[in-house]
């Protein structure tokens, strides 16, 4: 979301100065690529800013954007210095974007208890309180562990597992 406010700003100032025609050049792949349509925002939070960002292109005659990996950023940092050097105190604000929030139901399929009596989570749990690995375990679910405890984490003893939409889910079991 930073990285779009940043662009809505550099997007607004040329406009203030009625540019006509505007080459974007930044170091963000997903941004650039999000914004020429080639890549889909899944994100939610993310789609006003990028709605906003498609109004005020239509307001020049011609826009590009470039990505330029950041290990070759040198001119889209020097770019940025120059325009933060650029006081423009009545203009330099970004308008409120409104960015709804809607609490969703979680649903989740029968939790079936284990027949050792311990919740599905329980490898998992163990693993992140501890950083060992339970006996008798293999080098593939090691590595499975290892790969499947980056998406958890402890808050007050409870287990919950992040989201890519950047939400959370708790842990539950057959209780």
């Amino acid at each position: 979301m930073a990285e779009y406010e940043a662009y809505i700003l550099g997007l607004k100032m040329p406009i203030d100065v009625n540019v006509q025609e505007l080459l974007v050049i930044g170091d963000s792949d997903l941004l650039i690529h999000q914004v020429r349509e080639e890549w889909a925002t899944k994100n939610s939070k993310i789609l006003p800013y990028l709605h906003h960002v498609q109004e005020l292109r239509k307001r020049f005659i011609r826009t590009e954007f470039q990505h330029v990996p950041i290990v070759q950023n040198e001119f889209a940092d020097a770019l940025a210095t120059l325009s933060s050097m650029m006081q423009n105190p009545e203009k330099n604000f970004i308008d409120l974007i409104l960015v709804k929030i809607h609490d969703q139901t979680a649903y989740c399929a029968h939790v079936k208890q284990k027949a050792d009596g311990k919740p599905w989570f329980q490898d998992i749990q163990e693993y992140l309180a501890k950083v060992e690995y339970p006996e008798l375990v293999n080098p593939t679910q090691k590595h499975t562990l290892r790969r499947l405890s980056n998406n958890f984490f402890h808050n007050g003893g409870i287990p919950y597992r992040r989201t890519p939409d950047l939400g959370l889910l708790r842990c539950i079991d057959a209780k």
